[in-house]
């Protein structure tokens, strides 16, 4: 697949999209780079503003299987991944499947479910399997969490920790619409919702293979040079307690070469590295009290960082 057939695929998904996400360009472009990388995508805004909408559009467009899942504090792991069964005809124990065997799982407040649950999806999003009685199950590919969170609302939750914060590719935020757009939206839902009427434009063998050629977009060791100081920037930089870690790094480059292709370039430039470090590093920064004092958050600094670090020139 060359870059004007892929640009042209992920234009077509976007506009699929776009028909239900309305007036959020980039958070949808945002959210197809995720898919396109195979990369954890985490939402966080207040209720009612799309999250869940977004997350079925993407499945719908893409033409993936969908399932939900509603963490709660009484969901137990085997509630997400699935439990052995015991077979009186067979006398042996049979593995059912939980609904996180989809291409696309919902992971709806994450962050109400216990520490305990929300571990169970770290194998699931790190090496894409689910192991169960000492037995690995391969989950379906392409696989993709999209977990949503209120950060807001705090009684009842349980903050997710650094090592699950670190399987997600991106974290971003949709926002409230613009008072058109809202109303575009009641327009919309006037009779129906847009989601039912919204027919697949890719199935799951082409987005396999628009992944594929996703990491085939060339990347200059100049711009792999520069994207890893970037990355170092963030564990030296005075207001961060913990930088980002080579995941991070792994991550950015990925994300860039997905942006470019959206672009419809088959090569990164800084500018795509540039547009993606505040998605892709943000949330994996733990800032310092000073920074906190300051009122600085962590997207502010990745800003910094990359004032501070000299673009490569070609």
């Amino acid at each position: 697949m060359d870059a004007q057939e892929l640009s042209a695929t992920c234009s077509q998904i976007l506009t699929g999209v776009e028909i239900v996400i309305v007036g959020k360009h980039r958070v949808v472009q945002l959210a197809l780079v995720s898919a396109l990388c195979g990369g954890h995508l985490l939402i966080e805004d207040i209720p009612g503003i799309g999250k869940t909408m977004l997350a079925r559009a993407l499945a719908r467009a893409l033409g993936c299987t969908y399932k939900r899942i509603q963490f709660t504090p009484d969901l137990l792991p085997a509630d997400v991944t699935g439990t052995s069964i015991f077979n009186q005809k067979t006398v042996e124990f049979e593995f059912r499947p939980g609904p996180v065997f989809a291409n696309i799982v919902l992971a709806d407040e994450i962050n109400r479910a216990t520490p305990k649950t929300q571990s169970s999806l770290l194998e699931c999003m790190a090496e894409g399997q689910v192991t169960v009685d000492g037995v690995a199950h391969p989950l379906p590919q392409p696989f993709l969490v999209i977990a949503t969170e209120n950060p807001i609302e705090y009684h009842g939750t349980y903050p997710l920790p650094e090592a699950q914060l670190d399987r997600f590719l991106m974290r971003i935020s949709i926002g409230y619409p613009r008072p058109a757009e809202e109303v575009s939206i009641l327009d919309r839902q006037m009779k129906d919702h847009p989601i039912n009427t919204l027919q697949p434009v890719a199935g799951v063998s082409q987005v396999l293979a628009l992944q594929q050629a996703v990491k085939e977009v060339f990347v200059e060791p100049s711009l792999k040079a520069y994207l890893v100081e970037v990355v170092t920037a963030t564990r030296s930089h005075p207001l961060i307690a913990l930088g980002a870690s080579p995941r991070g790094s792994l991550g950015l480059l990925r994300a860039a070469q997905a942006w470019a292709a959206l672009s419809g370039r088959d090569f990164v430039l800084p500018d795509d590295v540039k547009e993606m470090a505040p998605a892709v590093l943000a949330h994996r920064l733990i800032t310092k009290p000073e920074a906190r004092a300051r009122k600085l958050s962590p997207e502010e600094l990745v800003a910094e960082v990359l004032a501070a670090v000299p673009v490569p020139v070609s």
